[in-house]
């Protein structure tokens, strides 16, 4: 059993922005993998199914991003999810737009959804990063991540969001939440695309 959090923010006004880079992940794999709807559960919302023959959970938490423990926190505890079978999809603005890596653990960076994430369930859960890129001529960070994705990378967000739900049969293939795996996966579709 499985926890997939695709980290935003609530609110027809973010939808397309940044920082909701992981809604779009959850929807798309939700799609991707013919998951029930989401409905509202766990101050998010929630929908169930199954990837690679595991039951995975997908979380989009509705408790805007700085405080997306609260909602990871409540499901985990709920279905006593161990944190190595929880997944955070997330944005990265240390990542250029279109990149994307996996890893299990570490530091947040300062994103502050996976302070609020590590807080209530540690660390030790794997993350998802999609690359959204640094601010360019000084605009703050805040407007950044919650501005929308230029028309060029808008029309590139399928294709990312694609591969990166496609590459998640392959992590979780075997019962674990595999990165290398993952990795691979993802490098194999961008080489053949």
């Amino acid at each position: 059993m499985f926890l997939v959090a695709g980290l935003g923010n609530p609110g027809a006004e973010y939808a397309a922005t940044r920082h909701n880079f992981g809604f779009m992940a959850a929807d798309t794999i939700a799609e991707s993998y013919g998951f029930s709807s989401f409905a509202p559960k766990f101050n998010g919302l929630w929908a169930e199914g199954r990837i690679a023959g595991e039951k995975v959970y997908l979380l989009k938490p509705l408790t805007f991003m700085n405080l997306s423990g609260k909602a990871v926190g409540e499901a985990v505890s709920f279905y006593k999810i161990p944190p190595d079978n929880v997944i955070v999809v997330h944005d990265d603005l240390d990542l250029t737009f279109g990149q994307v890596k996996a890893k299990r653990g570490g530091s947040n960076a300062g994103h502050n959804g996976l302070k609020s994430i590590d807080a209530a369930i540690g660390q030790g859960y794997v993350r998802i990063r999609l690359g959204i890129d640094h601010p360019k001529n000084g605009q703050e960070v805040i407007s950044y991540v919650t501005s929308k994705f230029s028309k060029e990378q808008a029309e590139e967000l399928p294709f990312i969001l694609g591969d990166v739900a496609e590459a998640f049969a392959a992590m979780l293939e075997g019962g674990e939440a595999n990165t290398n795996a993952f990795t691979t996966k993802l490098a194999l579709l961008r080489a053949n695309a």
